[in-house]
């Protein structure tokens, strides 16, 4: 989009937000209006972060200062509890686990499946009527 940037109002910009959420396309609102799909991503993720529509100004963000901006920034952001990182790290350890098992499994079918191969040739060559020579060339 050359030239001059096209101004969109927040009730435009929560409408386009809405007809996004119910299914129409990305591409199809974002040329309608002639802005990027990028745009409309922005909106929609500053909208689920922020609760609003509020344009920041381009460039550094302004600072904020004391509590008030350390407690916007804690509610933005989702620390888990202790029993959520608990229940995350136990998660983990059994995903290592079951591949850990898998791994075994494979294994335990490889070494199956050579002693089968090992047995059966130690039948053969043990069988009455086999000739020294088939024994010989056998390692």
């Amino acid at each position: 989009m050359a030239g001059r940037q096209r101004v969109i109002d927040d009730d435009q910009k929560l409408e386009l937000l809405r007809r996004m959420e119910a299914g129409e396309t990305v591409s199809k609102l974002a040329d309608e209006v002639g802005i990027s799909r990028q745009r409309l991503y922005e909106w929609r993720d500053h909208l689920r972060l922020h609760g609003n529509l509020k344009s920041r100004r381009r460039g550094r963000p302004a600072r904020t200062a004391g509590v008030d901006g350390a407690a916007q920034l804690q509610s933005a952001v989702d620390v888990p509890s202790p029993q959520e990182k608990a229940l995350s790290k136990a998660r983990r350890r059994s995903r290592e686990l079951e591949q850990k098992v898998g791994q075994q499994q494979l294994d335990l079918d490889f070494f199956r499946e050579a002693l089968r191969h090992f047995e059966e040739d130690r039948r053969r060559s043990s069988a009455p009527g086999e000739t020294g020579s088939s024994k010989s060339s056998k390692r």
